[in-house]
Formats: C-alpha cells, structure tokens, sequence
C-alpha cells in the first residue's frame, strides 16, 4: 500500500527523491545552456555587424583589384602590336 492510502502523508521512495534532484539539475543544465547559446548568439551578431561594416572597403577594393588586372593586358597588348608593328619595320 502506499503512503497517501494510510493517511493522506506523501513520502517520497527514493527513486522519487533522486529524480526529483535530478530533473532539478537537467533543468539547471538547460537553462544555463539557453543563456550560453543566446550569448553565441549575441556574439555571433556583433561579429556580423563588424563584418558588414567592412562590405563597402571590400566592395573597393575587388573594383580595384578588377581594374588592375585589366590595365596589363591592354598594355601587353598594345606592346605586343607596337612590337610586331616594329619588328615588321626593321626587318
């Protein structure tokens, strides 16, 4: 029979207790878990907003990369015609 049947006392068995303290720890557990990962998740956001600040000097930069790297192949182009047109000269 158990407690509540002899006279309305609840004690609990064992097992009870240890859940009991058990469940309280998992619940600690995840709630400290919960406050880390929306710490990340702070985190996370301001390593984005930095990033983003830098999008425009990115932006810049890859337009001065293009720019470079276009202006020797029309150079050694050109010198490559001004060779030829040169060499058709001296000969």
């Amino acid at each position: 029979m158990s407690a509540s049947a002899n006279g309305g006392t609840t004690e609990k068995t064992y097992f009870e207790q240890q859940r009991e303290l058990l469940i309280g720890d998992v619940a600690t557990s995840l709630e400290n878990v919960l406050q880390n990962i929306n710490k990340l998740n702070r985190s996370l956001e301001g390593v984005i907003a930095v990033g983003n600040e830098f999008s425009q000097v990115e932006g810049l930069w890859s337009q001065f990369e293009n720019v470079m790297s276009k202006q020797p192949e029309k150079e050694d182009s050109k010198d490559a015609k001004e060779g030829a047109a040169d060499g058709s000269n001296q000969q």
